[in-house]
């Protein structure tokens, strides 16, 4: 098969998260004298293929095979890949069975690497990802095995293929305030401690305030209101409670305890209750990490693009990556069709990903430090 063969192929599969349909057990067989390593938890299987060439560096491609529901609105089949005037339609397409079908091609077409090559697949990164990658690593973990450098082939590109790579990824911080008044008539408001009268003084202190600047990688990081609700939709009665939901996509620059402690600011000498949780850290991979560099050269080799940094977007399956002190970044196709209907990607950027990471490799060792 060629690379276009192979994610035609993983494309058929139906494997709706954290189903992976018998994919990777395809691509266990697909790789033939790569070692495999199972790490399993509660219904998810997790892969890990690896193959020492050498002595030198240990890079890893990482990905995930599980993809969302389809939903309505497709023209053909989601799951009966469709090719139309040089696109392949289906679900997956572009998130993320191209940057698989990619590296996997790559890998199996290398005859030889200086170092350790190895590819890292899971099928729980569309849903709640507890028992997907991150099991997988502390199994590698345990057994000494976590790579030097890594890729995730996730869509990255914005409007021409080769344009943009992640080097690093905000965190998320979600935060539920309720803010305690006391419930009255109306017409007495006297008689009330109204909450929505309340947080309309402090309000515009919070919705959409940056609570840092920024840097090179990273936007500000900054609040955003999602839900406000109060109130028995009746118009004679002043609630007692108000609930805000709120998101911050957070910088290397601010912290869970910062935001807490500006929330207190904002809110002091009222009475409230305050929970922040954390489902992904911030971080960023040195612009002169050798992987970095490495990935860039190919890009501009094989497209002729200089490609831009990125840190934007929401989260992947990198963060759990980059908590084990690898160096990591993300490559992939375009990024306009992900999660819609009639998903899709070119059959150019396919092959392109494919020869990135074919020159990626031959190349990984050269002047390598």
């Amino acid at each position: 098969m060629n690379v276009i063969d192979l994610f035609i192929k993983l494309l058929s599969y139906e494997s709706l998260t954290p189903n992976d349909a018998g994919s990777l057990a395809f691509l266990e067989s697909y790789l033939q004298g790569y070692e495999a390593y199972y790490a399993n938890k509660e219904g998810v299987k997790n892969l890990f293929l690896t193959k020492k060439f050498s002595e030198g560096p240990h890079l890893c491609f990482a990905g995930h095979v599980d993809v969302v529901p389809a939903g309505e609105g497709w023209e053909t089949n989601p799951f009966v890949p469709m090719i139309k005037d040089g696109n392949i339609y289906a679900r997956g397409a572009q998130d993320m069975k191209s940057g698989v079908a990619a590296f996997v091609q790559a890998v199996k077409d290398t005859d030889y690497f200086k170092g350790r090559l190895s590819l890292l697949l899971t099928s729980d990164e569309e849903g709640d990802a507890k028992y997907g990658t991150a099991v997988m690593l502390e199994h590698l973990k345990d057994i000494d095995l976590l790579p030097e450098y890594c890729i995730v082939a996730e869509p990255t590109c914005e409007t021409v293929f080769g344009d943009a790579i992640k080097i690093g990824r905000r965190g998320s911080i979600n935060g539920i305030l309720t803010l305690k008044g006391r419930q009255g008539h109306a017409a007495y408001p006297e008689k009330a401690v109204n909450p929505i009268h309340q947080i309309s003084r402090i309000l515009n202190k919070v919705a959409g305030v940056d609570l840092d600047n920024g840097d090179e990688n990273f936007a500000p990081s900054k609040i955003v209101v999602t839900d406000i609700r109060s109130g028995m939709e009746v118009t004679n009665v002043s609630p007692g409670i108000l609930k805000m939901m709120f998101n911050v996509r957070n910088s290397t620059k601010t912290t869970q305890d910062e935001i807490r402690s500006y929330i207190e600011s904002c809110f002091k000498g009222l009475e409230y209750d305050l929970t922040l949780t954390q489902s992904a850290y911030p971080f960023v991979t040195s612009r002169n990490s050798l992987i970095v560099k490495k990935l860039v050269e190919s890009i501009v080799a094989v497209t002729g693009i200089k490609t831009n940094f990125s840190a934007a977007g929401g989260t992947s399956d990198a963060r759990f990556i980059a908590a084990y002190g690898v160096d990591v970044v993300e490559f992939g196709v375009k990024n306009d069709t992900i999660h819609a209907p009639n998903e899709r990607t070119s059959i150019q950027e396919v092959e392109g990903l494919y020869e990135v990471f074919r020159h990626m490799m031959m190349h990984f060792d050269e002047n390598a430090s």
